[in-house]
């Protein structure tokens, strides 16, 4: 039984050229000789962590292209990926030599390690976006980028766990994903089994045991299986291949995640595939399927009449096979295989001009699209939070009143339906109908619903909507406007202030309007008069400082509070090593929704009245409550000597005796302290424990929480 990944090993150049020629007899190879002894030339000086000679890397990225069957110029532009960031070499001189294709590809690809940046999120956000808007351009670019960091990943082992997890994250948060959004669904696989291995190496290890030890007990019962189907399919005269499959590892983690059950009650760890020749044949193989052993109510799927997004096609059966064990089929032609293997890269052609031929388009159609519906996002960290929700593997598909069919991921309401007709259709959303019948706007739609929306001219979007709306669109839609209100209101109550506070000092109200406003609005360090009258409405800035600019006799005082702006805001006793930036003393507490800790990423979110509350910045509560990017300001929160803080961990286990003793044991042993716990059974057998601890910073407890997943019984631990 063999899963869908490949194996690279390093290649010779001589052995590259043959690998190409096999399929292109007429690629340029003269160029490509000279890419390499190009690359070769630049990179001479260079050596990779592990200690081999740097060539090596570009020359395993140029490989991995070629496995894909891509064009000569792709893989001279994979042989020169790193040349214009890590070597002396100019894109000019990539120009010159191989002209304006290869160069744009490189560019493409070349991080902007000449821009200055605050933090490494903001440089590696703004370097996605740029590869972003070049995928969109050629998708080449992406292809190259998946090849690199394959082979990145490959050797993380030389690397400090440190920068092991970190680059292991990425590639599991956005180029897993991205993968499987374009169909090469064997990359899509090594993606997220190298990163899991890195990111819950107990975890990856025990499954990996678990699995080999199930595969060889099962062996000898699928082989029996696919003896039956093959000999009924010969009997019929239908041509098929018939092989076992084992799911990939991270697959299963998440099954397990999702179903919140043990490897032992997981039944489709072991499938078999079935590849023909026709559609008709597909759909022949399940009704011959679905003969010899009992269908499964509701694990059938039809992928060929409705595709995924990514086009991937496979008719999917579970059935009650010999013996009473579950069997898992998947049946598709050979063409459907590869495309689900391969993807873009499967039957991708170019056009002289570069761009991608109409057959092909539909798979990056969604890409240009969210770039030309996102291109008011300003913020790089913001469009590529919306890529990663756009890059989502299951979708349902849903009809409009005259027929034509939807696409939306997998959980979506009629808010994220009404958005995805039109954004005013979604602003006056009131309310929907789905198969004739009036249902919440927090439903969540299903495949093969239609929906209609009622809209009122008069009406607007909701805060609450953010609670459950899903896909990005929506998401940014609704901030806009929100935003757009809330600055639209705190301009006019900071309007109000700011001329109660003149009026108390004697000063003219007329003064907000002159251009003395404009130099107090730059002290601030705000980009106009309007942004600091908002900012006072919101309450980051005092009334009173403005006012004090305008008055000589408070001039020391306004100079005073300028350096205080400046300051880093002091510890209090109860949080230490918290700087606030931008902001002048001003109260401040951790949120009790995401129980931040130090190494986290946080965000500061000013209240009216209430100070600043400090969230994660993944925090769902966040997202929902700060629409408006002016009330959120930066934090940085540093480890202080031995001083601990509050967080919280849910975990779920087998509900068994001695699992608390177990859990508490495991606790004391990383010396971290309960102060408070909480328990409760459910009727499925399970126990649900959420535990408030004391711990020091993230990375004690991302060693705390991998112990505790890796923990027998345990079936999910999050905080």
């Amino acid at each position: 039984m063999a899963t869908s990944t490949k194996s690279h090993k390093l290649i010779t150049l001589n052995e590259l050229t043959e690998k190409i020629l096999s399929y292109a007899p007429d690629a340029d190879i003269a160029l490509l000789r000279k890419a390499y002894y190009f690359s070769h030339e630049a990179h001479c000086s260079q050596k990779r962590k592990e200690g081999t000679p740097y060539i090596g890397h570009p020359l395993s990225v140029a490989s991995m292209l070629a496995d894909m069957h891509l064009d000569v110029m792709t893989i001279i532009a994979g042989l020169l990926h790193d040349t214009v960031e890590d070597t002396e070499t100019k894109l000019q001189d990539i120009k010159e030599i191989f002209g304006d294709e290869v160069a744009f590809l490189v560019g493409s690809l070349t991080k902007l390690s000449k821009i200055q940046f605050q933090t490494r999120e903001d440089a590696q956000a703004e370097n996605f976006r740029r590869m972003f808007l070049a995928m969109a351009e050629d998708i080449r670019v992406i292809l190259i980028k998946f090849a690199d960091r394959l082979h990145n990943i490959k050797t993380l082992q030389h690397l400090p766990p440190s920068r092991q997890r970190r680059i292991a994250q990425e590639t599991l948060d956005i180029y897993a994903p991205l993968a499987n959004r374009l169909g090469i669904g064997w990359m899509r696989i090594e993606f997220e089994d190298t990163s899991f291995k890195y990111l819950m190496p107990a975890v990856y290890r025990d499954l990996l045991k678990k699995v080999a030890k199930r595969r060889e007990a099962q062996e000898g019962y699928i082989n029996e299986v696919a003896r039956q189907i093959k000999e009924k399919l010969a009997s019929y005269d239908i041509p098929a291949e018939v092989s076992g499959r084992v799911k990939h590892l991270y697959g299963i983690y998440r099954k397990m995640q999702i179903q919140q059950i043990p490897f032992e009650q997981l039944y489709d760890v072991l499938g078999l595939r079935i590849i023909t020749d026709t559609q008709n044949h597909c759909y022949e193989i399940l009704g011959i399927i679905h003969s010899l052993w009992t269908p499964i109510p509701g694990r059938f799927k039809d992928y060929i009449a409705l595709p995924k997004s990514n086009m991937y096609q496979s008719l999917h059966t579970s059935v009650i096979g010999p013996k009473g064990e579950r069997v898992e089929f998947q049946v598709r032609t050979r063409e459907m295989h590869r495309i689900a293997e391969e993807g873009i890269a499967a039957h991708w052609m170019y056009k002289e001009e570069g761009r991608v031929l109409q057959k092909d388009a539909k798979y990056i159609k969604w890409l240009r699209e969210l770039i030309q519906s996102q291109k008011d996002l300003h913020d790089a960290k913001e469009f590529l939070d919306v890529v990663k929700g756009e890059v989502v593997p299951e979708v349902v598909y849903v009809f409009t009143p005259g027929g034509e069919i939807k696409e939306l991921p997998s959980g979506s309401t009629p808010v994220d339906f009404a958005y995805g007709i039109h954004t005013e259709v979604g602003h006056k959303c009131v309310g929907a109908k789905v198969n004739g019948r009036i249902v919440p706007l927090r439903y969540q739609l299903q495949s093969g619903d239609t929906v209609e929306i009622i809209t009122s001219p008069s009406h607007g979007p909701s805060r609450d909507w953010l609670k459950f709306v899903v896909t990005q669109r929506a998401k940014s839609r609704i901030k806009q406007w929100i935003k757009a209100e809330e600055r639209k209101q705190s301009l006019e109550l900071g309007h109000k202030i700011l001329e109660t506070a003149f009026r108390k000092r004697g000063l003219s109200p007329s003064i907000i309007k002159s251009p003395e406003m404009d130099e107090v609005a730059a002290a601030f360090s705000m980009r106009s008069r309007e942004d600091l009258i908002v900012s006072i409405g919101y309450g980051k800035v005092s009334a009173q400082q403005v006012a004090n600019r305008f008055q000589p006799e408070k001039k020391e005082e306004a100079a005073a509070e300028e350096v205080l702006l400046k300051k880093p805001l002091k510890k209090t006793k109860d949080i230490g090593g918290i700087t606030i930036k931008g902001v002048d003393n001003i109260l401040y507490h951790t949120a009790h929704c995401c129980y931040p800790v130090p190494g986290d990423r946080l965000v500061g979110f000013v209240t009216r009245g209430k100070g600043v509350t400090i969230h994660r910045h993944d925090c769902p509560n966040l997202e929902r409550l700060a629409v408006d990017d002016t009330r959120l300001v930066k934090v940085d929160w540093t480890p202080t000597g031995d001083r601990t803080s509050i967080t919280k961990l849910n975990v779920e286990t087998m509900d068994r005796p001695g699992m608390l003793a177990k859990l508490s044991a495991l606790f004391s042993s990383m010396n971290v302290n309960i102060t408070h716990l909480e328990a409760t059974s459910t009727q499925d057998g399970r126990a649900r424990f959420t535990f408030f601890i004391q711990a020091k910073d993230k990375a004690q407890l991302l060693k705390l929480t991998q112990k505790i997943a890796s923990t027998e019984g345990v079936f999910r631990v999050r905080r």
